[in-house]
């Protein structure tokens, strides 16, 4: 069975800082990209960052000098660290695995996951809240 269980979730002040954690079982984590989403409410789900399974990573720009993605394969576990936390990114915050395959996003000759469509799996989210 496949799992993406998420933690590290909350709420905090403006200019603070948080990490989530998702830790994967079920499928082989070191093949697969994986991704971080967020979705506000009346917003559209948005493509956080992304690490392909040879470590290189991708950032949404409203994010970018402020998150970091990073993974551990001996822990099957994915993390983003967040600091200097905005109202706005307060959101739902999902995790997402994608197995080997095509990716259909690209910036120059790299190439990544940025649609939802192209992650296999899913986890139930955790809600981080950001206050002014």
């Amino acid at each position: 069975e496949v799992q993406l269980v998420e933690s590290g979730g909350g709420s905090v002040q403006a200019g603070g800082s948080l990490r989530l954690s998702c830790t994967a079982s079920g499928f082989t984590f070191d093949d697969s990209d994986m991704g971080w989403y967020r979705q506000a409410p009346g917003n559209e789900c948005e493509l956080v960052s992304t690490v392909r399974n040879d470590g290189s990573t991708y950032y949404a720009d409203s994010v970018k000098g402020r998150f970091t993605i990073s993974q551990d394969n001996a822990k099957n576990t994915v993390y983003l660290q967040m600091n200097s936390l905005k109202p706005e990114d307060t959101a739902v915050y999902s995790c997402a695995a994608a197995l080997p395959g095509p990716r259909g996003c690209s910036s120059g000759s790299w190439c990544y996951r940025c649609y939802a469509a192209e992650y296999n799996y899913w986890g139930q989210g955790t809600q981080v809240t950001v206050s002014s």
